[in-house]
C-alpha cells in the first residue's frame, strides 16, 4: 500500500502509463501521457492524451483508470542540448516503472520541428494536427494564413469547454477553444443558434432569445436548392457573428489557428431550412485576397451533421466558387485527418469522374488528357490532381511518357461511391458574382 502511495505520487505531468479507455461500453489499455493534474472533491484527476491517438480523444480520467506499474517518468533535460528558437522540444528520456523496478532508457520520441512561415498575423490560439505529408515535389504545400506556425501552450493542450448547446444539439467539444475564462467554470456554454453568442445558463438564453431577431446567418443568400441555402458573410461588416463562428469552429478544429481580425476573411455558411429559421451545418473561410490560390482557409462541419455528405457539398461548393472566378484553387494546409480523408474522396471522385467520361478522338486509339486540362477542368490545382493520381496508384511510365491506367477495381469503386452521393451544387441555383479585392474601397 505504502509503494502504491509513493508511485503515485510520482505521477506528474509527462508521464507516460497505461489508461483504460472507454470504447462504447468495453475497456482496452492504451499507452498515455499525462499533460496535466487536478484535485476534484480531494480525488486526483489526470488529463491523458493517449499516444498515437488524436487529441480530440484527450480526457480527464480518475485514478482507478490509470496501471501505476507500468509508469515511465520524464528525466530531466540535459542543459548541453541546443535547439533554435523556434524548434519544438524533444520529448525527454523516460524511466519505465515495471511493478516497483526500474528499467533503462527508453529511446525519447523527437518531434520534427514545425516549418516557417512568411506571413504572421495576430493570433489567439495555435495548436497543431499532425497530418502525414507526401515527400514528392508534387506534395500539397503547408502553409497558409490561417496554418499553425507558434508552439502551443500549457492552456491550450487541454480543452477548457466541457458541452456547448447550440439548437436542439448539445455538443462535446473536441479542442481548446478561447472563450472567455469565466465560462468553463459551467458544465453547459448556451449558445444561440441564429447569432452564436454565448452564455452561461438558459435562463441567460431565454432572454436573448427572446430579443433576437435573427433566424438566418447576417449576409447574402448565394445559393438555395431544395432546403440547403449558403450566405455569404463578410468577415469585417459582420464582425461579431464572424468571431463567435471561429470561436464555436476552434471546438472541433485544432490545425488552425484563431483571429479575432476577421476583416480579411469571406464566411460561407450552409444552412438547412425549416419552419423555424436557417439551422448552422457548417461553413468554410476563405480570404478575400489569396496570393497563394486558396479557396478555403478553414473548414467544418458540425459534428452533428458529419457523415451525411454535407463535408463533400461544402468542398464542391468552394470549387463551384472558383470556378466563376475562372482560376484552380485548394485549401490551406495541413489538412485535419477528417478533413484530409474528405478532400482526398471529393479529388478522387472529380477526377476520375473526368477521366472515365473521356472519349478517344478520331484516330486516336485511346482517349487522351493531359494534367493541366484536368486541372481546367476540375478547378484543382495541379499539385492536388497529382498527389490524387498518386495516392490511387493510376500514373505508370511506359514508353517513355507517363499513362493512367484505371483498373475495374477503381472504375466499380468510382460508381459506387457516386452512387452515395444524393446532394450536388447546381450552377444554375448560385447567384455570385467575385468582388475585386484589390481595391481597398471594397473592403
Amino acid at each position: 500500500m505504502a509503494e502504491t502511495e509513493k508511485m503515485h505520487l510520482k505521477i506528474i505531468e509527462g508521464c507516460r502509463l497505461p489508461v483504460k479507455r472507454d470504447l462504447e461500453g468495453q475497456y482496452e489499455w492504451h499507452l498515455a501521457e499525462v499533460l496535466s493534474t487536478r484535485e476534484n472533491n480531494g480525488n486526483c484527476m489526470y488529463y491523458v492524451h493517449y499516444v498515437d491517438f488524436n487529441k480530440r480523444l484527450d480526457e480527464w480520467v480518475a485514478k482507478d483508470r490509470v496501471d501505476l506499474s507500468k509508469i515511465q517518468l520524464p528525466k530531466k533535460e540535459k542543459s548541453s542540448h541546443k535547439r533554435s528558437a523556434d524548434s519544438r522540444p524533444c520529448s525527454p528520456d523516460r524511466e519505465v516503472i515495471v511493478n516497483g523496478i526500474t528499467h533503462s532508457d527508453c529511446q525519447p520520441a523527437v518531434k520534427k520541428a514545425p516549418n516557417k512561415f512568411p506571413r504572421k498575423r495576430k493570433i489567439v490560439d495555435g495548436t497543431s494536427d499532425e497530418v502525414d505529408s507526401q515527400e514528392s515535389e508534387a506534395a500539397p504545400r503547408q502553409t497558409g494564413s490561417m496554418t499553425v506556425h507558434v508552439n502551443e501552450d500549457k492552456v491550450s493542450r487541454i480543452k477548457n469547454i466541457n458541452c456547448i448547446e447550440v439548437g436542439k444539439y448539445r455538443l462535446k467539444p473536441w479542442y481548446f477553444s478561447p472563450y472567455p475564462i469565466e465560462l468553463t467554470k459551467y458544465s453547459i456554454v448556451y449558445l444561440c443558434e441564429w447569432c452564436l453568442k454565448y452564455v452561461k445558463s438558459i435562463t441567460c438564453l431565454q432572454r436573448h432569445l427572446a430579443k433576437c431577431q435573427l433566424r438566418y446567418p447576417p449576409g447574402n443568400e448565394i445559393y438555395r436548392k431544395s432546403n440547403i441555402s449558403f450566405f455569404e458573410i463578410d468577415g469585417r461588416k459582420n464582425k461579431s457573428y464572424a468571431q463567435n463562428l471561429c470561436l464555436l469552429a476552434k471546438c472541433f478544429l485544432d490545425h488552425k489557428t484563431l483571429y479575432y481580425d476577421t476583416d480579411p476573411f469571406l464566411f460561407y455558411v450552409m444552412t438547412e431550412y425549416d419552419s423555424k429559421g436557417f439551422h448552422l451545418v457548417g461553413y468554410f473561410s476563405k480570404e478575400k485576397e489569396s496570393t497563394e490560390d486558396y479557396n478555403v482557409a478553414c473548414i467544418l462541419t458540425l459534428p452533428p451533421h458529419q457523415r451525411k455528405g454535407f463535408g463533400k457539398l461544402l468542398i464542391e461548393f468552394s470549387y463551384a466558387l472558383s470556378r466563376i472566378e475562372g482560376k484552380a484553387g485548394t485549401p490551406e494546409k495541413p489538412l485535419s485527418d477528417l478533413g484530409l480523408l474528405s478532400y482526398r474522396s471529393y479529388w478522387t471522385n472529380t477526377i476520375l469522374g473526368i477521366i472515365i467520361g473521356l472519349k478517344p478522338e478520331p484516330g486516336q486509339e485511346k482517349p487522351q488528357i493531359t494534367i493541366n486540362e484536368i486541372c481546367e477542368k476540375t478547378c484543382v490545382k495541379k499539385e492536388d490532381v497529382i498527389s490524387t493520381l498518386q495516392h490511387l496508384n493510376l500514373i505508370n511510365y511506359y514508353k517513355g511518357q507517363y499513362i493512367i491506367v484505371l483498373t475495374e477495381d477503381v472504375i466499380e469503386g468510382h460508381k459506387r461511391s457516386m452512387s452515395k452521393r444524393k446532394m450536388r451544387i447546381e450552377l444554375r441555383c448560385l447567384h455570385w458574382t467575385p468582388k475585386d479585392w484589390s481595391k481597398r474601397g471594397k473592403w
